[in-house]
């Protein structure tokens, strides 16, 4: 089941119009989020991205929507659907109906979505950059709207050529993230992640990541450019998101990498939840 705007629904219930802003302009977002062991992994940080997000994009947000009413909202949802332990959770956020590209109204819907939670940690995985298309370097592109296009053409440019993932540039062709992470490059005990000036999604993971880099005396945390040269000379590379937690890269082009680094930061991410 479904839950819109608080009521549970059959899933194949009909909620949207044509009307539907998220579907004319791309006007949601929304959070990816990870139930674990009954408990909603990081759910202060989703709940004030989410928030800032709004604020970005000018929706209303309702006096209700406070962080206890988005746990219980999450928890009574995947309850209904026997998902209390583990669940991969997305909570989205629309404007309402009508308007063209100006909005009648500022006012939100949203719709929880639960469904089982699949960790799949891959020993081999490779890389390679995906140039059709470039993310605009904007503070607009490190929000997770609905508009995931450039993702989607990635994601089938990645299967057609049989690769794990792609790494994404930007406009002044600087490396950005990976098509459902963002990404580190290890180089001895320098550990670098491009800037959200970059155009990167401002992950939950990638927070957590770069607090647990910098109160590690063993490695030094730099957010800064990475051009897709810097990536062969990497001693590790590895991604970030909130389902997996830390995947390595093991192959880029003709460069392989070990994944150290990345193991011990994985369980020490890990410890955080």
């Amino acid at each position: 089941m479904i839950n819109f705007n608080g009521a549970l629904l059959e899933k194949e219930t009909s909620i949207f119009t044509r009307d539907n802003r998220g579907f004319k302009y791309g006007d949601a977002i929304f959070e990816t989020i990870k139930v674990k062991d009954g408990g909603i992994v990081f759910l202060e940080d989703h709940y004030f991205r989410l928030m800032a997000s709004m604020r970005m994009l000018r929706m209303e947000i309702p006096m209700s929507f406070t962080m206890q009413f988005m746990e219980d909202e999450i928890l009574k949802t995947i309850a209904i659907n026997e998902l209390e332990d583990n669940a991969r959770v997305r909570f989205s956020v629309f404007r309402k109906d009508g308007g063209l590209y100006t909005p009648l109204t500022n006012q939100v819907s949203f719709v929880i979505e639960a469904s089982v939670l699949n960790v799949i940690f891959r020993p081999v995985y490779q890389v390679d950059i995906y140039k059709d298309f470039y993310v605009q370097a904007s503070l607009l592109s490190t929000i997770k709207t609905s508009n995931r296009l450039l993702n989607t053409l990635a994601s089938i440019y990645s299967k057609e050529n049989d690769l794990d993932n792609c790494i994404l540039v930007n406009d002044n062709k600087n490396v950005v993230e990976a098509i459902n992470g963002n990404l580190f490059m290890v180089k001895g005990t320098v550990i670098t992640t491009p800037p959200l000036t970059d155009g990167c999604i401002k992950g939950i993971i990638r927070k957590k990541m770069i607090e647990l880099i910098q109160g590690n005396k063993e490695y030094t945390l730099v957010e800064g450019k990475i051009s897709p040269f810097d990536l062969q000379k990497a001693d590790e590379l590895f991604i970030t998101n909130t389902i997996v937690g830390v995947q390595p890269i093991t192959k880029f082009r003709k460069t392989t990498y070990s994944f150290n680094t990345a193991k011990i930061l994985a369980v020490q991410l890990d410890g955080l939840r």
